[in-house]
């Protein structure tokens, strides 16, 4: 559990002020800071080292300010700082990586959403009780090798873009690695990976309700990982195997995908469970978040994870993708985080989307 700041604490420094936006230099950053900069935010970068070069190339893009840390993870060090200049922080896959749940729960600098959302995403048999709670169909889970029957995948807890993830064809190819660290081992599904970026506002009074807001689509992606996706033009797994390599899912770029119209109703019904069991369980999410599923031949989707933050396939769509274009032109997820945190300010109410 992380702290629980008081209205005034999770305001911090913001009263009478113009927050600045602030993230770490990495995952969604370039989108997080052009959108902020389109709002007219002032935006703060926190670098590890030294300030990233690569930002110099993209001017709308690069922060007001750098603050710099020897390591990540120092952050709570400087919250005098961060306070002083009215920071917000927008987390990212990066930011939980990085700085970790423990130092990022216990931050007394307000944070755009729940934050006590990160508690149940980064358990894996947590987030199992959400999702499951919700109603959606999941891929099915193995309590232990024993019990595997199948194809299975082994994930570990937390963000780490695809490392470490292990494929098995069956629990005889299971027994041949070893597993390191907290983990699920979850059946293998056959079919297509979609992830799908949405956006619940609790500000909203339009669009598609669910609870006391609504629920947007902002784009969908899938994801090119070494070396999984181009194990077809080298042999079987098995051929593979015997020379020593073995799958792996590193995320390493994003490819933008729409799903089938007579899909979407299923995708939306999928969001809205999510979010009102996020209101029953712990008060419920704000902003961005993925649903990350495969979708079978029987074209029924099975979530197998969900992301509470913006994910970096929403990079594809700074200048808009084909379903947030029918929202507002130009529309990315950066932006969209700046413009609900512009209208809570206008409306009073940034303790409906601060933490």
């Amino acid at each position: 559990m992380g702290i629980e700041l008081s209205t005034e604490e999770s305001l911090g420094g913001l009263q009478g002020k113009t927050p600045t936006i602030t993230t770490i230099c990495s995952h969604s950053s370039l989108q997080i800071f052009h959108g902020a900069r389109v709002e007219k935010f002032r935006t703060l970068g926190v670098a590890e080292g030294h300030p990233p070069r690569f930002y110099d190339a993209f001017p709308l893009a690069k922060p007001d300010e750098f603050l710099v840390l020897p390591k990540f993870s120092q952050i709570a060090r400087h919250e005098k700082r961060l306070r002083e200049s009215a920071s917000v922080i927008v987390p990212t896959g990066s930011f939980v990586e990085y700085v970790g749940p423990a130092v990022f729960n216990q931050l007394r600098i307000p944070v755009f959403g729940n934050r006590r959302v990160m508690e149940w995403e980064s358990d894996r048999e947590k987030e199992r009780i959400w999702l499951e709670g919700a109603g959606v169909a999941m891929p099915r889970k193995y309590r232990s090798i024993d019990e595997v029957d199948g194809p299975v995948i082994v994930k570990y807890y937390g963000a780490k873009g695809g490392r470490g993830f292990i494929l098995a064809k069956d629990r005889k190819d299971l027994e041949s690695v070893e597993i390191k660290g907290p983990h699920v081992i979850q059946q293998y599904v056959i079919g297509t990976r979609y992830y799908i970026h949405f956006f619940y506002s609790p500000l909203k009074e339009s669009g598609y309700r669910v609870g006391h807001g609504s629920l947007e689509l902002l784009g969908m992606d899938r994801r090119d990982e070494a070396n999984i996706d181009e194990l077809y033009k080298l042999g079987s797994q098995e051929k593979l195997l015997r020379s020593g390599i073995r799958p792996t899912f590193v995320v390493t770029g994003n490819v933008a995908v729409v799903l089938r119209e007579s899909l979407l109703p299923q995708v939306f019904e999928i969001g809205e469970r999510i979010i009102e069991k996020s209101i029953e369980l712990f008060g419920g999410m704000v902003g961005p978040f993925c649903v990350e599923g495969i979708m079978t031949e029987e074209l029924e989707f099975k979530v197998f994870e969900i992301s509470t933050r913006i994910v970096a396939g929403t990079n594809l769509f700074i200048r808009g993708s084909p379903y947030s274009d029918m929202l507002a032109p130009e529309l990315s997820t950066g932006r969209r985080i700046a413009q609900e945190l512009r209208q809570a300010m206008d409306e009073e109410r940034l303790t409906e989307v601060l933490s």
